[in-house]
């Protein structure tokens, strides 16, 4: 399967990327059961390994590419205001209205 899905990213407003939706999706699953619903959320680093384990082995094998796959949902998260990040240091946390 080579299906892709459009992101943004919320430091270049209006531009898109094509990404793999399967990739895409698990991810964003996974942050959103590991990020905090309240500031001042987690840090990056942690979020990448909180991830991991509730990432599909064959799309990830190992956890290969998380750190990758974490910055690219939560550009596109921050862009649709599911996510928000805290001034340094960097940690990111849900917002009421997300998902």
């Amino acid at each position: 399967m080579d299906d892709k899905i459009e992101v943004e990213n919320v430091g270049q407003p209006g531009k898109t990327y094509r990404v793999d939706a399967a990739k895409y999706a698990a991810m964003r699953n996974a942050m959103l059961k590991v990020l905090p619903a309240v500031p001042p959320g987690m840090p990056v680093a942690a979020a990448i390994d909180a991830v991991k384990s509730h990432l599909p082995e064959d799309l990830f094998p190992r956890g290969d590419t998380a750190g990758w796959w974490v910055k690219c949902v939560q550009l596109d998260l921050e862009a649709k205001r599911i996510i928000a990040r805290t001034p340094s240091p960097v940690r990111l946390y849900r917002l009421s209205s997300g998902n």
